[in-house]
């Protein structure tokens, strides 16, 4: 049903009558960026562009830097980052949503299974005030604890670095985000890391407690594709564009190492192993914006009660969902 469908989108976007020189797409070493990289290994967009290129943003400061450069056609990022640079006049559209959670604590000590059994514990934490520091503050304080003062929270630059502070053993607990969870679980069982690594665990699902005490489906609208420049006006684009995303992480899902492999010769501090090993532990859906936009508007209203700035002071409105599938 899936390739039927596919098909069907193919044949109702005819191809371009003129190619353009270039196309960038952008993302981070994260499982949204997963089928970015397979579409540019593969030539899936062949057809559409001359030179189709994957650029690596490592923080939210460069991403930021990325969409108001106009240097990227599409960019994978954060869904509340999306929201803010739209509030605050940056032309953008988001297009889907595909990571539906992939938050994980990550610690030395098996018996942690809940957040209030981290109190008092220093937890590595990546992004300062985006999206795993907001998820986190937000599940605390719902189940009645204060993020800054019953935890020591000790801000990095990302989810890898956050690892990094893991298997050397400079802190004991962390909050990752795949494929940084794989990544550590592996280190930790292999040579020569292995020496001086402690033993790690997989502890809260962060997807699993938001269901929990929100009382809502065990998953976040995470992270997905916008569209920015001057691919905004070209709603034939975007469709071709979300096409080949779909199809890419169908393919992935069914050849998870060697998607793993490709995306290694991309971004070489990924491991193909522990990439097969998130796509296994959180899987992608291509979801469009505006099918999403229901759970979207959960997740935003959320941020906004804890802190307007989060998302631009405002829910974003009815221009924010692109819809691709319908030029």
């Amino acid at each position: 049903m899936a390739a039927a469908c596919l098909a069907a989108l193919a044949l109702a976007t005819p191809a371009r009558a003129d190619k353009l020189p270039k196309l960038v797409l952008a993302g981070p070493a994260a499982a949204v960026s997963v089928p970015l990289i397979h579409m540019v290994e593969t030539g899936a967009l062949k057809e559409v562009a001359d030179n189709v290129e994957f650029a690596l943003w490592k923080d939210p400061d460069q991403l930021r830097v990325l969409a108001l450069g106009g240097k990227a056609d599409f960019v994978a990022m954060p869904s509340n980052v999306a929201a803010n640079l739209y509030n605050r006049g940056q032309p953008l559209k988001l297009l889907n949503i595909s990571t539906w959670g992939v938050l994980w604590m990550v610690s030395r000590d098996p018996n942690l299974k809940t957040l209030a059994d981290f109190r008092g514990k220093e937890i590595a934490m990546p992004f300062r005030a985006d999206m795993p520091d907001i998820v986190f503050g937000l599940l605390a304080e719902k189940q009645g604890l204060d993020p800054k003062k019953d935890f020591t929270l000790r801000y990095v630059a990302s989810p890898l670095d956050a690892m990094q502070l893991l298997v050397t053993r400079r802190v004991d607990h962390a909050l990752l985000a795949e494929p940084a969870v794989s990544m550590a679980l592996r280190k930790t069982k292999s040579f020569p890391v292995s020496v001086i690594a402690p033993e790690l665990h997989r502890s809260v699902d962060l997807q699993q407690e938001w269901g929990r005490l929100f009382k809502q489906q065990a998953r976040l609208p995470q992270a997905g594709i916008t569209v920015l420049g001057k691919a905004l006006n070209d709603p034939a684009l975007q469709a071709r564009v979300m096409a080949a995303y779909e199809k890419s992480v169908l393919w992935c899902q069914r050849n998870a190492l060697q998607c793993g492999e490709m995306v290694a010769r991309r971004i070489d501090l990924l491991p193909p192993e522990a990439v097969a090993d998130s796509l296994a532990a959180s899987p992608l859906k291509h979801v469009s914006a505006a099918a999403a936009r229901d759970e979207l508007t959960r997740f935003f209203q959320q941020m906004h009660a804890k802190n307007p700035a989060l998302v631009g002071g405002k829910l974003p409105d009815a221009g924010f969902y692109g819809n691709p599938g319908q030029p």
